[in-house]
Order: C-alpha cells, then sequence, then structure tokens
C-alpha cells in the first residue's frame, strides 16, 4: 500500500466519522408541548412551568376560575387535586410531579387518564422550601376506579 493510498482512506475515514458525529449531536429533541391550567392568582404554577421548560417542555399556562372542574373532568378525584392541572401527551398531570415521572407516563404510555401528586407539597418543582415528606403520586383514570400507586418519591 503507497503512503497516499492510506492517506486518502485515512482521510476519508475522518471524514465520514466526523459526519456521522455531527449528525447525531446536531439534532435536539423538540420540547414536549404541554396546557397547564392554573387559579390566575397562583404563582407557584408560574415556577413549575419554568422547571418544565428548563427540562424540555414548552408550556402555554392558562389561567381560569374553573380548576376544580377541569381537573375532575380529566378524572382527578377532589381529594387528590394538586395545585395547577396540566394536560402533556393524552395525559393529565395534576400538580407538581417531578420532570421524571411525567416522562415515564410518556414513555410507558399506561392505559389510565393520567397522574397526580396532591397538594402543594413543600419542595416539590416550582414550590419552596425543602422536602420534608415521602411523596406519593397516584395514578387516575376517568372511569372511576380507585386511584393506584404510581410512584413514591
Amino acid at each position: 500500500m503507497t503512503r497516499r493510498i492510506l492517506f486518502i482512506l485515512l482521510a476519508s475515514t475522518a471524514v465520514s466519522t466526523s459526519a456521522l458525529f455531527t449528525s447525531q449531536t446536531t439534532h435536539a429533541a423538540s420540547p414536549i408541548s404541554a396546557m397547564l391550567y392554573k387559579n390566575p392568582s397562583c404563582t407557584c404554577c408560574e415556577g413549575y412551568a419554568q422547571y418544565l421548560e428548563k427540562n424540555g417542555f414548552k408550556v402555554t399556562v392558562k389561567p381560569t376560575n374553573d380548576l376544580a372542574e377541569i381537573s375532575q373532568k380529566a378524572g382527578v378525584p377532589e381529594n387528590l387535586e394538586g395545585c395547577h392541572t396540566m394536560f402533556v401527551g393524552g395525559y393529565v398531570v395534576d400538580g407538581h410531579v417531578p420532570v421524571e415521572f411525567i416522562r415515564k407516563l410518556l414513555a410507558e404510555e399506561p392505559a389510565i387518564a393520567g397522574i397526580t401528586l396532591p397538594g402543594m407539597p413543600s419542595g416539590s418543582p416550582g414550590m419552596t422550601g425543602s422536602k420534608t415528606e415521602t411523596w406519593t403520586i397516584y395514578a387516575v383514570t376517568k372511569d372511576g376506579k380507585p386511584p393506584k400507586v404510581f410512584a413514591t418519591v
């Protein structure tokens, strides 16, 4: 093998390897679209939307005075309602659910209406303070079946 042929082979390998790595790194995942309904006077919901935006979501925030009705129509029982109600990927996500559990929901696509983290737990995404307790995230259905534990954090 001559030096010239060796050089051509090495150069072509470097170019094709470079093109391979460039194509993989330049295509960023497109953001996940979500619609978040919140009480007009609630500020922690804005913090939650910002948290989601930093984690690859495109969140549209819509103030409403009908939050409880929206949650209940989506399948979230009154005693498990969170601070806001979000719709993403055909599911309802109620409350300050950490992003890894939303991603799990979207990846696994279970046959449920969605998930909820009831109340406004201290230290949860969008909330101030430190985490002081275990959080239970529930899976809810629209058919009235009892909620099941989706995850504990």
